[in-house]
């Protein structure tokens, strides 16, 4: 039985999950897919695929998903790979391999040998801006704050307590990794460009939240 569980958040991808999965049938890893009960296209659209697990969240967001997925998990290793194909599992096995003594490995689109076919002008500048934010205000050793392509130590995902249930998770869940003095690392990735559907982040609203969540998880010391 594999130790590694794939957490695949999925909301509205009937276009993209299904041929992400087909990619993702080599891999002996568990696949968990995490969407919501009304997301009807989407559940019939995998509904034949073997060897995967639906879990229905039950509060809505790309947080709770995350949240309510990683607290399901039995493994001893997990991975967040969003529904889109956009995040490259050619990296899993590197990103396993480092993650033995440590909790966490970070993947970056802005190392050396990364990159990114999906980032434009204004997500670039927003990723590189929040990525200076997390080292200069929580001396975050990231250089890509906003990408949630992470594998880690379930039990030390579950003892974050992580609570933001939208996209402000990407930034809680390093900056609650890095105050619990977990170990982390980070190693290049490539984005690909989704495979289909469209994004669900916007960048100027979701932006905004981000910000707000950072200077309240720099005034709120605490470390859970």
């Amino acid at each position: 039985m594999s130790n590694l569980t794939l957490l695949i958040p999925a909301h509205k991808e009937a276009e993209a999950l299904p041929e992400f999965l087909k990619e993702l049938e080599k891999y002996e890893y568990k696949k968990l897919i995490v969407l919501q009960k009304e997301d009807v296209e989407t559940i019939e659209a995998i509904k034949n695929f073997k060897g995967i697990e639906i879990f229905t969240q039950n509060r809505r967001g790309y947080g709770n998903a995350l949240i309510e997925g990683i607290n399901s998990i039995q493994t001893e290793f997990f991975c967040i790979i969003n529904a889109d194909g956009s995040m490259d599992p050619s990296y899993l096995n590197q990103m396993l391999n480092k993650c033995q003594g440590i909790d966490f490995v970070y993947t970056s689109r802005y190392l050396k040998n990364g990159g990114s076919d999906d980032d434009n002008l204004i997500t670039f500048i927003g990723n590189k801006v929040f990525s200076k934010l997390g080292q200069i205000f929580f001396d975050l050793n990231i250089s890509d704050i906003l990408y949630t392509y992470v594998l880690g130590k379930t039990k030390s995902a579950q003892n974050l307590f992580l609570n933001y249930g939208d996209f402000r998770i990407c930034v809680e869940l390093p900056i609650k990794t890095h105050r619990k003095r977990y170990k982390y690392s980070s190693l290049p990735s490539k984005e690909r460009k989704r495979i289909g559907g469209v994004k669900k982040v916007n960048a100027i609203k979701d932006g905004f939240l981000i910000l707000l969540a950072m200077i309240f998880l720099y005034f709120n010391k605490k470390k859970n």
